[in-house]
């Protein structure tokens, strides 16, 4: 449908101009009736035709004036025009949060001195990544992580150099391009401000809101590509600073980029092999002490990579956590679990790991309950294993979780007891079937005192609370009888057995081939 707009603006148009042209012909009827042109008259025509003259004079005057009104509106609304789109330019080149340059001018920057660097560079890149920014928006709201944003950006703008460029590149990513004024050192003073500035609690309602920063630097120099291949390499470098440990700065080498590139190929593969079912459940023994009888087997994950071979859960865990899908491949395992384990002995338990992140689900009591069913597994042979770690994410949460797995007749063990976070508060309000004592203190128990005490410590604790406690990394007979002499119920080690796959693990609880069975995982367990 065509827009009425051209129309309506010519009918203005004319009617503005009519109305001049009547305001003129009356000036001119009022001149006449005054005689104020007849001084004017003389001069110019005979008396006939001095009245139309002044007729066309005081129109073409009328028509001066509107022709004057139009140039000055169409001045204003070109000077309009030009503001506005200044500032729609201002706006698609600059946060509208913080007010820092975007993604998109931050590039140019780059870009030009880039085309100024020679030999030497002249600038440096920090790629600045916030540190436990996401419990800041789950805890306070995203009004709290705007208050967090602008406060950073804030701080930027205040340890920005003269002629520098700071940006936030969107979320909680901000970037600096610093000239290099000062040399390195210049540079490492910097950051470390950055880092130690971005650390600084933000209040907000009342509220201290703690952040912190890990820091990618890489030079601008004339190798890289582009833009964005400098801020490739800021990543890169942010990212290992990440990996080793946060809240800190790392510089880019070209080894950075080789390390990614498997990093990827590693996450690429384990989503393949988590779907296609390529991890399977090994079983390593836990016996009663001091009589060493079978009484369950705890589930650990192997992977057997097409060229790498057998891999341990050191491999591929922590990558299987960071990529989202550890839920995926802890289902896929116990659900494998509990199919081959009913057909063992029905005396023998089955002892699943749970990563910290599942305990948030507040479906995981149901999801097993399904696996269960499914399977046709008695819940009260399921032992569900949680880390230490895992208490300190969310304590309501993980006792509604862990509540509704012992009403279903599932066992709660607490593992590798002595290395994390765990309380006697914890251990109260919990209320765990086992503790698992870390093998880190079962290991030289006999050759240190102090390991010793702590951990006849731990297992008076818990007979005192009533757990039943398990020593992990059982090697030795000396480490078998010391554990038993001191009161502990059950061990799992080397000494028992090593990680098997089910067909081992039938000939093992199959008594005519139970030694062969156990020379054969010799090999195949990690």
């Amino acid at each position: 449908m065509p827009s009425d707009k051209p129309i309506s603006w010519v009918r203005g148009e004319m009617y503005e101009t009519l109305c001049l042209l009547v305001i003129g012909a009356c000036c001119w009827l009022i001149g006449i009736t005054l005689g104020a042109f007849e001084r004017i008259s003389g001069f110019i025509l005979a008396n006939t035709l001095t009245d139309f003259l002044m007729l066309a004079t005081c129109m073409g005057l009328a028509l001066l004036g509107a022709s004057t009104r139009k140039s000055f509106v169409l001045r204003r609304i070109m000077l309009e025009r030009d503001a506005a789109a200044k500032q729609a330019e201002a706006i698609a080149r600059h946060d509208a949060l913080t007010g820092l340059a975007n993604r998109r001018l931050f590039l140019e920057a780059v870009e030009q001195h880039q085309k100024s660097t020679g030999c030497e560079p002249l600038a440096a890149v920090l790629l600045i990544d916030l540190d436990r920014f996401k419990p800041v928006n789950d805890l306070y709201g995203h009004a709290a992580g705007n208050a967090v944003l602008c406060a950073v950006a804030e701080r930027l703008q205040a340890h920005l150099p003269r002629q520098g460029t700071a940006a936030r590149l969107g979320g909680d990513e901000f970037a600096m391009l610093i000239q290099l004024e000062a040399g390195s050192e210049g540079l490492v003073r910097l950051v470390e401000q950055v880092i130690a500035s971005i650390a600084a609690p933000v209040l907000w309602n009342d509220n201290e809101l703690k952040v912190g920063a890990t820091v990618g630097v890489t030079f601008v120099t004339a190798e890289h590509a582009d833009a964005d291949a400098v801020l490739h390499a800021a990543d890169l470098a942010m990212y290992q600073g990440k990996k080793e440990g946060r809240g800190t700065f790392r510089v880019f080498k070209s080894t950075m980029d080789a390390e990614l590139r498997a990093r990827a190929q590693m996450e690429a593969e384990l989503r393949v092999a988590i779907e296609a079912g390529e991890i399977e459940p090994f079983y390593q023994p836990v016996v009663a002490l001091p009589s060493k009888e079978l009484i369950g087997v705890e589930v650990l994950a192997r992977w057997r990579h097409p060229t790498r071979g057998l891999l341990s859960p050191s491999h591929f865990i922590a990558v299987a956590e960071e990529i989202g899908m550890i839920a995926d491949l802890s289902y896929s395992l116990i659900r494998r679990a509990c199919l081959d384990a009913r057909e063992w002995p029905a005396h023998l338990t089955l002892a699943v790991n749970v990563a910290p992140q599942q305990f948030q689900d507040a479906w995981l009591s149901e999801r097993i309950l399904s696996i269960l069913t499914e399977t046709g597994f008695p819940p009260e042979r399921l032992e569900v294993e949680i880390t230490e770690s895992a208490l300190i994410q969310d304590l309501d949460a993980t006792r509604r979780t862990l509540t509704s797995l012992q009403n279903l007749g599932v066992r709660i063990a607490l593992d590798d007891f002595g290395t994390g976070y765990s309380s006697l508060y914890h251990l109260r309000e919990l209320k765990f079937d086992k503790l698992k004592i870390d093998r880190t203190y079962v290991d030289s128990v006999t050759m240190s005192d102090e390991r010793a005490k702590l951990v006849d410590a731990i297992i008076k604790l818990g007979s005192s609370l009533g757990l039943v406690t398990t020593a992990e990394g059982i090697e030795t007979e000396a480490s078998s009888n010391w554990m038993s002499d001191q009161g502990c119920e059950f061990g799992q080690g080397y000494l028992f057995g090593k990680p098997m796959p089910k067909a081992a693990m039938n000939d093992l609880l199959d008594p005519r081939s139970a030694q062969g069975a156990v020379d054969a995982t010799t090999s195949e367990a990690a």
